[in-house]
């Protein structure tokens, strides 16, 4: 029977660097993390782009994993040869086959410790319910959003993205460490609990599901002429409703929230969304009936059944 291996990731994005401090620290002492028995792959996502200091080379590696980035292994694009490498070796069916991903970033967005989920993949949303469960993590359901594509954690059975925030881009922080830390140890945990079929599954789950992404106000030259209101700006989480501020310019006008259903902010001001000209993204706060196929499907993938 193939055994269960978890894929763990930091520097998918290279300037997010405390992942990867604590992979380093993690190598020179094998015992600082619990994997409660589970065995590992660490990779560092993006070495190149770790070098250099920047978040990525060419593009988005978190962007890259889709198949016309599967056609650039020879290419001078670098993350989508990457994306096609780290499949090829850690993928299902790679030479060191992985069944879960997990994939750990920093946001310089007022973000907390949350879990992304992307799409509605049974597994992937019965591994999020026992960590919030357990930390009490919101999560970002991510999904009908053809603009963002190829995350990496969609390249596997099972896949779940770590945000933790504020930070800025290539500084250290203990909080941020020591979450990371504790969020990759309670992962660990639960998938050991599964495997022996000694786990609590929650009734409900507490959704954020992704409805839309705003842009900044722009002059009529595309430049951005506006900023985040100083009501919205670290407000990630917190239920907007009809006419709160959202954007305020040097002339004085506010741009309000007008839509009349209540929406929940979530990635305000991130510094890398800019390129993606995106100021923030609209959620919806839902309350979900945990499904008893979700849970098979991921007793079943842990256990190989």
């Amino acid at each position: 029977m193939m055994q269960l291996q978890v894929l763990l990731v930091a520097g998918t994005h290279g300037n997010e660097i405390n992942g990867i401090w604590l992979f380093d620290e993690w190598n020179k002492s094998p015992f600082l993390i619990n994997t409660h028995g589970i065995k590992t792959c660490q990779v560092i996502g993006n070495p190149e782009a770790k070098k250099a200091g920047k978040r990525y080379i060419h593009q988005d590696l978190n962007r890259s994993f889709q198949e016309e980035s599967f056609l650039c292994l020879n290419s001078s694009n670098f993350e989508g040869s990457r994306a096609n490498e780290l499949v090829n070796l850690y993928g299902e069916v790679g030479e060191n086959p992985c069944q879960i991903a997990l994939d750990f970033h920093t946001t310089t967005a007022s973000m907390g410790s949350c879990l992304v989920v992307y799409g509605r993949r049974d597994a992937d949303l019965a591994l999020a319910s026992l960590i919030q469960n357990k930390l009490g993590l919101p999560i970002y359901l991510h999904e009908s959003d053809q603009k963002q594509k190829g995350f990496l954690v969609e390249c596997w059975p099972c896949g779940l993205v770590v945000e933790i925030g504020p930070i800025g881009q290539g500084l250290l922080n203990s909080r941020i460490i020591s979450q990371t830390k504790l969020i990759l140890e309670t992962l660990m945990e639960q998938i050991n609990q599964v495997k022996n079929i000694n786990l609590f599954f929650p009734e409900k789950l507490e959704i954020h599901r992704h409805v839309k992404s705003i842009d900044f106000p722009r002059d009529e030259a595309g430049n951005i002429d506006g900023y985040v209101h100083p009501l919205r700006q670290s407000k990630d989480w917190q239920e907007l409703k009809k006419n709160d501020e959202l954007f305020c310019k040097l002339n004085g006008e506010i741009i309000r929230f007008e839509e009349d259903e209540p929406y929940v902010p979530v990635f305000i001001n991130e510094a890398a969304y800019v390129e993606k000209n995106i100021a923030m993204s609209f959620t919806k706060r839902e309350l979900w009936n945990l499904k008893e196929k979700w849970q098979q499907a991921l007793i079943d993938l842990i256990n190989h059944k």
